[in-house]
């Protein structure tokens, strides 16, 4: 494995589950890990429902069973970052609490980090997703691979196989506005994808609602380069160059034939119509001052309310 030498106690492979009203789930889950021998990690991402008891439960009659609890919910890049922070093995595997990440991939997944690779990513297909949801993940996609400084393949999420090195690597970036696809193809590393088939939640419902998956691909959008700015610019001098040309186009009209009849509509239009552009752009720049903003508070990622130590 492609990692920095360890101590001789620390565990191989550990294991980072965030959670977040998963009660139903982290017990079948842990089933399906125990048997892997690694340490396991859960992260409590505020959950209002009994997620912590389980938590609680497991860590009492398994030693290598460890949690964190948030004081509320901070999101699943913060509890993903929690977990990374806690573990030791030479190897880190993340994965979703839901069993829609196949446990039964991680022996694979290790084959494939003893060749050499820091970065193992499982990327599932799009077996029984709308057609709604099918299309506008291939959208997000594309977009995100022709404006950002970063690549990310379609189906490849969170689910993955790091080496040491690789976490340690994450860990280094300090940033508050983490978006952790970006930052696992920012870093590099040698890494291989493995293909599995998309699997259905073992119980509950997802929690990534239309305005979520919305306000993600943003991030996503945003959080890896700065050319919209540029593109703004580019609209900018467009939209003026239409305006110098019409404006010589009116000039020349008047002096050959007269003053015509006053142009209402076209007035009317081309003041909504930059009125929307220079909305769009205020918005767009709002966006990345609010992210310096962020960054300058210097808040900590997350707060922990309890832990198995």
């Amino acid at each position: 494995m492609a990692s920095s030498t360890g101590s001789p106690d620390r565990p191989h492979l550990s294991i980072v589950v965030p959670c977040f009203n998963e009660e139903a789930s982290v017990g079948p889950l842990y089933e399906a890990l125990r048997f892997l021998g690694a340490e396991i990690i859960f992260v409590d991402d505020g959950s209002t429902d009994g997620t912590l008891n389980e938590l609680r439960g497991l860590a009492a009659k398994d030693p290598d069973v460890r949690f964190t609890s948030f004081s509320r919910n901070f999101g699943k890049e913060a509890a993903m970052l929690a977990g990374m922070r806690r573990a030791t093995g030479q190897a880190v595997v993340i994965l979703d609490a839901d069993l829609q990440h196949p446990p039964a991939l991680i022996p694979r997944m290790i084959g494939l980090a003893e060749q050499g690779f820091d970065q193992v990513v499982a990327r599932r297909d799009r077996n029984g997703e709308t057609f709604v949801r099918r299309t506008s993940a291939r959208l997000f996609y594309r977009a995100v691979n022709r404006w950002t400084d970063v690549r990310l393949d379609d189906g490849a999420g969170d689910f993955r196989l790091l080496s040491r090195r690789a976490v340690d690597a994450i860990l280094a970036l300090p940033e508050s506005n983490r978006f952790a696809k970006g930052l696992f193809s920012w870093i590099g590393f040698p890494t291989v994808v493995l293909p599995y088939r998309n699997e259905l939640r073992a119980a509950g419902t997802s929690t990534w609602t239309a305005g979520r998956l919305i306000n993600y691909a943003l991030d996503g959008l945003l959080s890896f380069n700065d050319k919209p700015l540029r593109l703004a610019v580019y609209g900018g001098l467009l939209a003026s160059f239409v305006a110098l040309v019409y404006s010589i186009w009116v000039v020349g009209n008047t002096l050959m034939y007269g003053v015509d009849v006053p142009g209402y509509a076209t007035i009317i239009v081309a003041v909504i119509g930059m009125g929307g552009f220079q909305a769009v752009l205020l918005g767009l720049i709002g966006e990345y001052v609010g992210r310096i903003y962020h960054e300058t508070k210097r808040r900590p990622h997350y707060l922990v309310k309890e832990t198995d130590s």
